[in-house]
C-alpha cells in the first residue's frame, strides 16, 4: 500500500514539471517580451540610455535584468574618514554622486519621489558608503519606531546598500540602515535563501536636518566577500535601495521588479574603480566571561541556589574569499531571546525559531526542506526540514520533559563559491543526568547549475553515548534536493529524505515536490508533500507524520484604477489543504480557505476576509488539540475570519485576528490583538492578548487566554534595555525576561540579563514552583 502511496505521490510530482515543459515550448518568455521602452518624452529623467530599457511606466511587468547596468565610480582616498553621518570631510566632495532613483513600489519604472544621492569611497581598511536622503518634510517624515536590530522594514525609514562582490550575481550581501542608525543586514543566494540573522562587522552613523537624513557607512574589506583577482582594479555588483515610509514608497537606483527583493542582484548596478586588498586569512576572536546565580524554589523542584563562573568563546577564521571556518567552545546562549508561549489549535507541531548566533549563521545553507507558511498560504502548513538545529543543546529526558543541555564545543566550516556550496558541523553535547553525551553531525553540499538552478544533498548523524542504564544508539538522515528557476517567475524545487536509526525503528521516508509562480499580478503554488509514519530525523523537524499533503493556492494582485486612493491593493485568494494518512490513504484533514477580500492600504496597513470551511477526521491515537476529550470521528465545519492592521511604522498601530465558527463538536470564538506604542524611537511598548472561548468542544466549556507585554528602552542603538512578560492561563505559567545590551564597540558585548518563571506544579504540589536566573555577560570581539 505504502509503495503505490509513494508512486503515486512521485507521477503527481513531476506532473507540474510535464506541463510547464509543454506550454513553454509554444508560450513567449514573457520576461523578454512584455518589456516596454520608458517614454521619455513623458518624463526626461528617466532616459532609454540611463535605464537601458528595463524600466516600465507601467506597472505589470516582470521586465529582464539589463543588459548594460548602471555604473557607479568609487573613488580611492588615503585618509580614515571619520563616521560621525555628517559628510562634512573634504573627501567626500571628490566623489561623483549617482542618483535619479526609480520607483519599485507603488509606482514601478516611475521617478521616486524625493532624490537620493549616494557616494563611495574607500581606502586601504574600509569601504565608505554615504547616502543623502532628501526629503522636503525632514524630520517630520522620518518614520522609526524603534532601535531593534534587523529591524522591521514595513516600519522604518531605511536606506540599504546590496553588494555581490564576486559578481556572479547570485549572491549578495546587504547592509541597511535606518535615520537613527540602527543596523539591519543580511546573506542572500538567487534571492530565495537568506540568512537574516547574520550580525556583519560594520558600522554606521546617521544625522537628520530639515531637508532629510543622512547615512555614513564603514565596512571593512575583511567583512566583505569578494574574489582574488589577477588585476589590481575590480568591479563588483551593487545596488542601493531607500524605503521612504511616510509615503510607504520603495525605490532603487538600478530598479528591479516589486515582485522581488533587492537581493536579486541580477539587476544590480555595478561599480567600478575598487582597489580592494588582496584577500587574506583574517580571524575574529570574541572570548567571553560569564556569571550566573541560580535559585529553585518549589516542592517539586527543590529549593537550591548556586553561583557559577563560565568562560568560553568562539572563532571565525576567513580561510580565503570562499571558505570560513568557525569554533565554539564551552558555548553560551544567555544573552538569545525567550522563547514565547504559545497555545496551539492545529494538528500540526509548533516550530520554535532558531534565536541562538552560532546556529543562525549560514543557516540558508542548512536549512534545506520545506519551511511552511500557514501566515501566506504559500505551501501551506506542513514544515520539513531535514536539519533543525534547535535539536542541538535541548534534551529530552526520560520523563518526556525538555531541558537546556549545555554544549562543550563546536566546529562549522562553510566554503562558498559561484559552482557550489558546502559545509559540515560538528558539535558535542554535554551528558547531565537522564541525558548522555551525545554529538552531532551534518554535512551539506550544493552543486549550482546553469545560472539559477542547484542541486545538493545533506546528511546526518546523531550518536548518543552509552551511560548507565541506557544504551548508546544512532539516528541519520539523508536527503536529495533541487531547486530550478525555470524563467524570472517560475521556480520548482523537490527533495526526498530518508531517515534510518540502529535500533530499526526510525526507518522512514519524506519528501515534497513544489511549483511557484511569481509575477506583480499573481501569486500561485502547487506542493506535494509526504510523510511516512516512521519518519524520524532527530536533527530534525517535520511538524506531521504519516501524512500525504496536498496544498495548491494563489492570490492575485490588483492595482487597478478602480481602487479608492487609500487602498494600494486588492489582492483575493483562494488556499486548499488536503490532508490524507499515508498509511491507510483516508482524507484525515480538509481546508478549503476563501480568501474574498484582503485590501493593502497605502500607509501599509491592511484588511482580510477569509471563509474556512473545514473537515476532520480523528482517529484513535490521532492527537488532540489542547488535550481536549473530542471523541474520535468525522466533522464538517465552517469558521469564518477577520484580519486587520494598521500602518506599523506610525506612533499608534494595532494588529487584530479575530476567528468565529464551529470547531469540532462544538463551537471556538478566537480573538487576538496587538497594540504598539511607540512615542518616540527611543521608548516602545507592546501590549499583546490571545483569547480561546471554547463552548462545549470535547465536553470543555471556558476561555484560555495568552497575554503579554513587551518594552524597549534605548539610549541609541547600541546601548537597550529589553523586557518582556508572559502569561498563559492554559498552563498557568508566568515568564520574566529582562535584558540590559550595551554594544560597547562593533559586536562587543556587555549583557545583564533576569529570567524568572513561575508554573503550577502537578496536583501533588501544594504551592507554585518557581526559576529565577540572574546573569552577566561580557564579550569582546577582536579582529585579526
Amino acid at each position: 500500500m505504502l509503495s503505490f502511496i509513494v508512486r503515486c505521490w512521485l507521477i503527481l510530482a513531476l506532473l507540474p514539471l510535464y506541463s510547464f515543459a509543454q506550454t513553454n515550448s509554444t508560450v513567449p518568455n514573457t520576461a523578454q517580451s512584455d518589456v516596454v521602452q520608458p517614454d521619455t518624452a513623458r518624463d526626461g529623467a528617466i532616459d532609454q540610455q540611463r535605464l537601458n530599457g528595463q524600466v516600465t511606466t507601467g506597472q505589470a511587468v516582470i521586465f529582464a535584468p539589463p543588459k548594460k547596468p548602471r555604473i557607479i565610480q568609487a573613488v580611492e582616498i588615503s585618509d580614515k574618514l571619520k563616521v560621525d553621518g555628517h559628510l562634512d570631510e573634504p573627501e567626500w566632495q571628490r566623489a561623483k554622486p549617482v542618483n535619479r532613483f526609480v520607483q519599485v513600489d507603488p509606482k514601478q519604472g516611475r521617478p521616486a519621489t524625493f532624490d537620493t544621492d549616494v557616494r563611495v569611497l574607500y581606502n586601504r581598511h574600509f569601504l565608505y558608503v554615504a547616502a543623502i536622503n532628501y526629503d522636503t518634510l525632514g524630520r517630520k517624515a522620518i518614520r522609526t519606531p524603534n532601535f531593534k536590530r534587523d529591524f522591521s522594514t514595513m516600519a522604518n525609514d531605511l536606506f540599504g546598500v546590496v553588494i555581490d562582490g564576486f559578481n556572479d550575481r547570485r549572491n549578495a550581501m546587504t547592509f541597511a540602515t535606518n535615520p537613527y542608525g540602527t543596523q539591519r543586514d543580511l546573506l542572500s543566494f538567487d534571492d530565495v535563501l537568506n540568512d537574516i540573522d547574520w550580525d556583519g562587522f560594520w558600522k554606521v552613523r546617521t544625522s537628520r536636518t530639515d531637508s532629510g537624513w543622512v547615512a555614513e557607512i564603514q565596512i571593512p574589506w575583511q567583512t566583505l566577500r569578494y574574489a582574488r583577482s589577477a588585476d589590481s582594479t575590480q568591479s563588483w555588483g551593487i545596488n542601493f535601495f531607500r524605503n521612504r515610509r511616510y509615503s510607504n514608497e520603495l525605490s532603487a537606483w538600478s530598479p528591479y521588479p516589486r515582485a522581488f527583493t533587492s537581493s536579486r542582484v541580477a539587476y544590480a548596478g555595478l561599480i567600478m574603480g575598487l582597489k580592494p586588498p588582496p584577500p587574506s586569512p583574517n580571524i575574529r576572536v570574541q572570548p567571553y566571561v560569564l556569571l550566573s546565580d541560580d535559585r529553585f524554589n518549589g516542592t517539586e523542584i527543590g529549593h537550591t541556589q548556586s553561583a557559577k563562573i563560565k568562560l568560553g568563546g568562539d572563532v571565525k577564521w576567513a580561510i580565503n574569499p570562499n571558505t570560513v571556518l568557525d569554533l565554539t567552545l564551552n558555548t553560551d546562549f544567555a544573552q538569545a531571546d525567550v522563547d514565547r508561549q504559545v497555545n496551539n489549535l492545529t494538528r500540526f507541531s509548533v516550530l520554535f525559531p532558531e534565536r541562538r548566533a552560532f546556529f543562525l549563521e549560514n543557516a540558508s545553507l542548512f536549512g534545506a526542506g520545506l519551511p511552511g507558511n500557514a501566515n501566506t498560504g504559500e505551501g501551506g502548513s506542513m514544515i520539513i526540514q531535514p536539519f533543525f538545529s534547535r535539536t542541538i543543546g535541548l534534551a529530552t529526558l526520560p520523563d518526556g520533559t525538555s531541558t537546556p543541555v549545555p554544549i562543550d564545543a563546536g566546529a562549522r566550516l562553510v566554503y562558498r563559491s559561484l559552482n557550489r556550496n558546502y559545509g559540515g558541523m560538528l558539535i558535542r553535547q554535554r551528558g547531565i543526568p537522564g541525558s548522555p553525551t551525545t554529538d552531532f553531525a551534518v554535512g551539506r553540499y550544493v552543486e549550482n547549475v546553469g545560472r539559477q538552478n542547484r542541486i545538493g544533498g545533506l546528511v546526518t548523524l546523531k550518536n548518543v553515548h552509552a551511560a548507565d542504564s541506557l544504551t548508546g544508539r544512532q539516528n541519520a538522515t539523508i536527503a536529495l534536493d533541487g531547486f530550478f528557476r525555470l524563467n524570472q517567475t517560475l521556480s520548482y524545487s523537490a527533495m526526498v529524505i530518508n531517515t534510518l536509526g540502529s535500533t530499526g525503528a526510525d526507518r522512514g521516508m519524506a519528501g515534497y515536490s513544489q511549483l511557484m509562480y511569481r509575477t506583480n499580478q499573481i501569486v500561485a503554488w502547487w506542493t506535494e508533500s509526504i510523510v511516512t509514519r516512521n519518519f524520524n530525523p532527530e536533527m530534525g523537524f517535520v511538524s506531521r507524520n504519516d501524512v500525504i499533503a496536498t496544498t495548491p493556492g494563489a492570490y492575485l494582485v490588483n492595482r487597478g484604477r478602480w481602487l479608492p486612493r487609500w487602498v494600494r491593493g486588492f489582492e483575493p485568494g483562494a488556499f486548499l489543504e488536503l490532508y490524507h494518512k499515508a498509511s491507510t490513504g483516508y482524507l484525515q484533514e480538509a481546508q478549503y480557505n476563501m480568501n474574498p477580500v484582503w485590501l493593502t492600504f497605502q500607509n501599509g496597513g491592511n484588511i482580510g476576509l477569509f471563509v474556512n470551511p473545514t473537515f476532520q477526521r480523528l482517529d484513535d491515537g490521532d492527537y488532540r488539540p489542547l488535550s481536549l476529550n473530542i471523541a474520535s470521528g468525522k466533522y464538517r465545519y465552517v469558521r469564518y475570519q477577520i484580519m486587520f492592521s494598521t500602518d506599523p511604522s506610525k506612533k499608534l498601530s494595532f494588529q487584530l485576528n479575530g476567528e468565529t465558527g464551529r470547531y469540532y463538536d462544538g463551537q471556538l470564538n478566537y480573538g487576538r490583538g496587538s497594540m504598539v506604542l511607540a512615542p518616540i524611537p527611543h521608548m516602545s511598548f507592546t501590549l499583546s492578548g490571545e483569547v480561546n472561548n471554547f463552548d462545549r468542544v470535547g465536553g470543555y466549556t471556558g476561555t484560555i487566554g495568552l497575554y503579554s507585554i513587551e518594552s524597549r528602552m534605548a539610549v541609541n542603538p547600541r546601548l537597550q534595555l529589553i523586557s518582556f512578560f508572559q502569561r498563559n492561563t492554559y498552563t498557568d505559567k508566568n515568564v520574566w525576561n529582562i535584558r540590559l545590551a550595551w554594544e560597547f564597540q562593533p559586536l562587543s558585548f556587555l549583557y545583564i540579563v533576569y529570567n524568572n518563571g513561575t508554573y503550577a506544579g502537578s496536583l501533588r504540589a501544594t504551592d507554585r514552583q518557581q526559576e529565577q536566573h540572574i546573569i552577566g555577560k561580557l564579550s569582546y570581539l577582536k579582529q585579526f
